[in-house]
């Protein structure tokens, strides 16, 4: 008589015992496979935008999260973190450091920082959504803790705010008007409410991921500290670098899927260039029109060349850049 099955026994053929996070990532979403047990409307859109999807079916249990985040590794590794940020912030609080801050300074962090909060709670939203949409558990977790990291993005630039606000009571009331006004912000706000209704998840997730999001990380979360820096702001690149070490782990495990994807068939590549010819050149307009922005409220001369650079060269390295470059 064969003995009773183990909580863990869809792995067995692995021949060992399975990973923590093997355990609680593999096979988490029953309607994959078996559909939904009462027909709704959301039947339907997953019908169309989740198996109907462009990219074909792989085999998406190929996907392992490099870093294997589970829930318990995730808020233990971000409680580090979130300590060494408290430890910066409370650093300025305890100081004069913001009253000793140039007018440049200040007047690069009150044009970048308040609209930025509107630009990530739409990556948060859209993370969020392919999360729901994915078809393998283990790709739902990396997306839900991306969808987390962007939470605390936005969490600490409102708390940056709320610091120099001690100064400027008024300091950042305009990010909404700017985010909706500002002819700097309007090609990133175009692209982000197109996101926004991408609705077939892998176009989703490639369009944030590979084309936008590297570009607008390298800009905020690298050139930004750099040009605060140059005007006597030291901390912000400090704080900056927590953040960006999330943007580096949402870029690792956006590579293991692209791979697992590519590796499927030929259909899932010529659909990822034509995603990829679509959505970068409006990334960039993007980056056209907000590094000039910011220079200008630095006083600094900032050449963006290498932004987009670093971002072409993450697509080169997933063989996600069309010959030639996107037009």
């Amino acid at each position: 008589m064969a003995g009773p099955l183990k909580t863990y026994s869809h792995l067995a053929g692995a021949r060992r015992r399975p990973t923590e996070y093997e355990i609680v990532t593999t096979r988490l979403h029953h309607h994959v496979e078996r559909g939904f047990a009462v027909k709704t409307p959301t039947t339907d859109w997953y019908a169309r935008y989740q198996r109907g999807s462009a990219w074909r079916t792989a085999d998406w249990e190929r996907f392992v999260d490099p870093r294997e985040t589970t829930y318990t590794k995730y808020t233990r590794l971000q409680h580090v973190k979130e300590a060494f940020v408290d430890g910066l912030l409370s650093s300025i609080d305890e100081s004069t450091y913001d009253a000793a801050l140039s007018p440049e300074a200040r007047a690069l962090l009150e044009r970048a920082l308040p609209p930025l909060r509107f630009v990530l709670h739409g990556f948060q939203m859209i993370a969020a959504y392919v999360g729901q949409m994915a078809p393998e558990g283990r790709v739902t977790i990396a997306a839900l803790l991306q969808a987390a990291d962007e939470v605390r993005r936005i969490q600490r630039i409102a708390y940056r705010m709320a610091q120099l606000r001690r100064l400027g009571p008024t300091f950042g009331a305009d990010g909404r008007a700017r985010f909706e006004t500002d002819p700097a912000w309007q090609p990133l706000r175009q692209v982000v409410e197109s996101l926004l209704v991408t609705y077939d998840w892998a176009e989703a997730f490639v369009a944030l991921n590979v084309c936008v999001k590297p570009i607008v990380d390298e800009l905020f979360m690298v050139a930004l500290p750099a040009l605060a820096k140059a005007r006597g702001d030291f901390v912000l690149g400090q704080i900056w670098a927590s953040l960006d070490e999330d943007c580096q782990w949402q870029r690792q495990w956006t590579a293991a899927l692209v791979r697992v994807a590519l590796a499927e068939e030929d259909h899932n590549r010529s659909v990822a260039a034509a995603w990829v010819r679509a959505w970068v050149p409006e990334a960039d307009r993007a980056l056209e029109a907000l590094a000039p922005m910011l220079a200008s409220a630095a006083g600094v001369a900032f050449d963006a060349t290498a932004v987009g650079e670093r971002a072409a060269a993450f697509r080169r390295a997933l063989e996600m850049e069309p010959e030639g470059g996107a037009p």
